[in-house]
Parts: structure tokens; C-alpha cells; sequence
């Protein structure tokens, strides 16, 4: 999924964003992240599923999960 957005503003470390075509809809996001990109600029954000380490957190808490139960036995 892309999404475009324009920034507001920059403010106390966070950028503000205006998602394009709704400017009704706004985000914040640590201004680190956009580094260079200045009040009125437009930028695209990807945002993408990380499918593998999906599986290898879940993998994690299971085990910890069961852990946990063979010690309250």
C-alpha cells in the first residue's frame, strides 16, 4: 500500500501529515524519518507486511507461552 501525503507542518520533533484527497485525515510521524523534506512537500509512504517476521514473533510468544505453563505445573 502507498500513501501520499502532504506535510502540514513540523513540530516539536513530529511531522504532521494531511493524507492527499482527505484533508480531513492526518498522522503524525517522528520528523526523523523525513529528513530533508520540509513543510509542503508531498511524500510517499510504503507500508508492506512483513509476512516472515510475522511468523517468528508469533513462533517466540508461543514458546514463551508454553514455557510459562510447564512452569506453573
Amino acid at each position: 500500500m502507498e500513501i501520499t501525503a502532504t506535510v502540514d507542518r513540523i513540530e516539536g520533533g513530529m511531522a504532521v501529515l494531511l493524507l492527499r484527497g482527505d484533508a480531513q485525515v492526518t498522522f503524525n510521524l517522528p520528523a526523523i524519518f523525513l529528513a530533508g523534506i520540509i513543510d509542503g512537500d508531498i511524500v510517499n509512504i510504503t507500508i508492506t507486511k512483513d509476512a516472515i517476521a510475522t511468523d517468528e514473533a508469533k513462533e517466540r510468544v508461543i514458546s514463551l507461552i508454553e514455557k510459562l505453563k510447564r512452569k506453573g505445573q
